[in-house]
């Protein structure tokens, strides 16, 4: 249902726009541990850790395979949390759901996080990851083409990135890649070309300012902005990419350029659907499936997933 007034006074308060995550992101991390939980219910899937080398340190990778595994692929799933704040543990219950309502594998990665780790460390784990399921994918009972990469928010930032990467890097290339109210452009300031980010930047709990926070954190310096591992939508070009699902939501400030990814992939030949979730805002795919913006996003993930066997 639409958002009525009483609503959107309470998400004003929630958004407040002048809180600076530059100076509360730790504070933000230990709120997400307190929080995390598994929704356990081990009758429906294994889990397991699953470290991956990646130079000098280790990548943890989070397994959960159900225990009746029907789906007809493995899900790389990178993290959302502007690339500062996520952690595995936090989304461990999105995968659990994941899993559940795909009857896929989900492999959930542990990336490193800014500004600790400033790009181009998160892409290269999370490279260092998808590879490695890739070579190894019998292990998950499934083909190599079988490889999915998904990511919501900086997840979905990432997912695309990592392809960008496999595509230029010639060591594998995922078939399919499913991008969640992705973040794919360096600008969302004031003069962005996607009115969404000035139609739904305040107002909406993901705020523009709190966008150019996180960027500010993850980035090394100002040449990141038109990397295209960094905003994947400053690519000079975007052919031979993978099978592309992108879901935006109405009130995301990041929905316009998710979108517009979406229509670039199917000008450079691609195969790239996107769908717009009404009514809904940045961060609902957290919530428990039972939710109908949820249930209704899973319908369209198996739909691609189906699609594309």
């Amino acid at each position: 249902m639409a958002i009525n007034k009483a609503m959107r006074a309470a998400l004003s308060i929630l958004s407040y726009p002048e809180i600076d995550v530059k100076k509360t992101y730790l504070v933000e991390r230990e709120l997400h541990k307190l929080l995390a939980h598994r929704r356990k219910n081990p009758a429906l899937y294994r889990v397991w850790e699953y470290p991956v080398s990646n130079g000098g340190h280790q990548v943890p990778v989070r397994v959960f395979k159900p225990a009746e595994a029907v789906g007809p692929a493995v899900l790389v799933f990178f993290h959302g949390g502007g690339w500062v704040t996520g952690t595995v543990d936090s989304y461990d219950g999105v995968c659990a759901d994941m899993a559940a309502m795909t009857g896929c594998t989900v492999a959930s990665v542990d990336y490193r996080l800014a500004p600790e780790h400033r790009f181009p460390a998160a892409p290269e784990d999370c490279y260092a990851a998808a590879r490695e399921v890739f070579r190894n994918a019998g292990l998950l009972g499934v083909r190599r083409e079988d490889l999915v990469l998904i990511g919501d928010s900086a997840g979905g930032n990432l997912a695309a990135a990592v392809s960008l990467m496999a595509r230029d890097r010639g060591e594998f290339l995922p078939r399919r890649q499913i991008l969640i109210y992705p973040a794919l452009a360096g600008d969302h300031s004031e003069s962005s070309p996607y009115p969404s980010v000035r139609e739904n930047g305040t107002g909406y709990l993901l705020t523009a300012k709190r966008v150019r926070d996180f960027l500010d954190l993850y980035r090394s310096s100002d040449d990141d902005l038109t990397n295209p591992y960094f905003a994947p939508l400053s690519a000079d070009s975007l052919a031979a990419q993978p099978d592309t699902l992108i879901i935006t939501a109405q009130y995301c400030p990041l929905r316009d350029e998710g979108e517009a990814y979406g229509q670039r992939l199917r000008e450079a030949g691609g195969y790239a659907e996107t769908h717009r979730i009404p009514d809904a805002l940045h961060g609902y795919f957290s919530l428990p499936a039972r939710f109908a913006l949820v249930k209704q996003t899973y319908e369209i993930i198996n739909r691609f997933l189906e699609r594309s066997v």
